[in-house]
């Protein structure tokens, strides 16, 4: 009985008009629903590069440190092996500020001990890992950097 009323308004309608009629519907749902995934799809993949950029700073930051502790005579090789060690970790970023090499320092504890502090950054907005939107700029960090410190005394 409900296909006798399902059309009555438009009875002179072709079983292939209702059909193609069907049809605009969903491309006007797709339509609708299409920017709301597209913009979380892109969501996930822009901060997705960000962590992984930011872990792979903060891996060669710590390495750097480490390769500072091996035993030198002087300070200033110290550095050069940190820096060094930071450079391959960090070479699939383009651009990356890798560190200058880091001279001993008294460290911030009340002691007579000597610190090397490692730092990696990277300038975010001047080389996006992926195109920002626009009007998406404002959640996206200016700079990613990590630091990393031993004491070597």
């Amino acid at each position: 009985m409900y296909n006798k009323y399902k059309y009555a308004a438009h009875s002179d309608m072709g079983a292939r008009a209702r059909t193609t009629a069907k049809r605009g519907i969903a491309a006007i749902e797709f339509a609708l629903i299409f920017p709301v995934f597209f913009l979380m799809l892109y969501g996930i993949i822009s901060y997705g590069m960000i962590f992984l950029a930011q872990q792979s700073m903060t891996l060669a930051a710590e390495e750097g440190a480490r390769a500072a502790l091996r035993y030198t005579a002087v300070d200033a090789d110290r550095g050069t092996a940190a820096c060094a060690a930071v450079a391959p970790l960090v070479s699939w970023l383009v651009n990356v500020d890798t560190c200058q090499p880091p001279s001993p320092a008294p460290c911030a504890a009340p002691s007579s001990a000597r610190c090397i502090t490692v730092k990696v950054t990277y300038p975010y907005t001047t080389y996006p890992l992926v195109p920002a939107l626009p009007g998406l700029g404002v959640a996206l960090p200016t700079t990613l950097g990590s630091s990393a410190t031993v004491q070597i005394d």
